[in-house]
């Protein structure tokens, strides 16, 4: 999105659609809220990704609205004065990184049946914040660091209502469709921002923000701020000699025929050759 974008906009949204996975996507700088999902929407879960720098002055993360279920893993939300995100429906936030938020709020709750586990907040004022009695949550080692100190030594927050913002806590998980094993809340932080083999120059600023743990990280009403939209090295182009997505190498990997485009055909998991090998591309220690 950007200042040049429409005034109200978000940076990306869903607002119709089901079973679809949103995974190493970075979103940043949305007029209105950054990454939103409203509406008949179900299934869909968005991962490894940043949502960052809602322009000011509305400055948001985004909306997570719909009773179909959003399952939040492994995200950096940083640099949003407000609704990091804000949820109303089905939600389980688990292991993600949330930076540098405003007097709006980290993760705010609306209406919502949600669980939130093993995540770290750093540096707001209300890491979670507008609970209520109609939301209700299992939550379990959340952490939270405040101090701007430039040193990564926050501590859990207690399983008491008064540190969720007035949230109905509930004692038992609720029966989600989850990752088969949970990161400590320490290697969620590190997991969030070693993920991706390559990043452009405004996520490898974001992430320097992250590792200066207070020390460094800003509201912006304006790209410009951050040098405008990145650079990323193109790298050298690998040999795709059937021209189906994946390169000779990982084809002879795969086992797949280098001469015939076969990469929508199904592997032995259900998924496609494509699918398969673009997952490969950042080994995880996620099931």
């Amino acid at each position: 999105m950007g200042k040049g974008g429409s005034s109200g906009k978000d940076a990306m949204g869903i607002a119709d659609g089901k079973n679809m996975i949103f995974d190493h996507v970075s979103v940043s700088w949305g007029r209105d809220e950054t990454f939103s999902i409203n509406g008949d929407v179900s299934n869909v879960t968005i991962q490894n990704s940043i949502i960052a720098q809602g322009l000011e002055t509305h400055s948001c993360g985004g909306l997570m609205q719909t009773d179909g279920g959003v399952s939040l893993f492994r995200n950096l939300y940083i640099d949003n004065k407000t609704r990091n995100p804000k949820v109303k429906g089905v939600n389980e936030f688990t292991n993600n990184v949330i930076y540098n938020w405003g007097g709006g709020g980290g993760y705010i709750a609306g209406g919502s049946d949600g669980e939130s586990s093993s995540s770290y907040t750093l540096l707001g004022l209300t890491a979670f914040t507008r609970g209520n009695e109609n939301f209700h949550a299992y939550v379990e080692t959340n952490y939270y660091d405040s101090d701007k100190d430039g040193t990564l030594n926050g501590s859990e927050l207690g399983v008491d209502s008064t540190n969720y913002g007035g949230m109905d806590l509930v004692t038992e998980k609720y029966d989600y469709p989850a990752v088969a094993s949970v990161l400590s809340p320490d290697d969620a932080l590190t997991y969030v921002t070693k993920s991706s083999k390559v990043r452009d120059s405004v996520d490898t600023q974001l992430v320097a923000q992250v590792e200066s743990y207070g020390k460094d990280g800003a509201l912006i009403s304006d790209e410009a701020d951050m040098g405008g939209a990145g650079d990323l090295d193109q790298g050298t182009t690998p040999t795709d000699t059937d021209g189906d997505g994946i390169p000779d190498d990982a084809e002879a990997e795969l086992g797949t025929d280098p001469n015939t485009a076969d990469s929508m055909d199904l592997d032995t998991s259900g998924y496609t050759f494509l699918e398969v090998w673009a997952n490969s591309l950042v080994p995880s220690s996620y099931a």
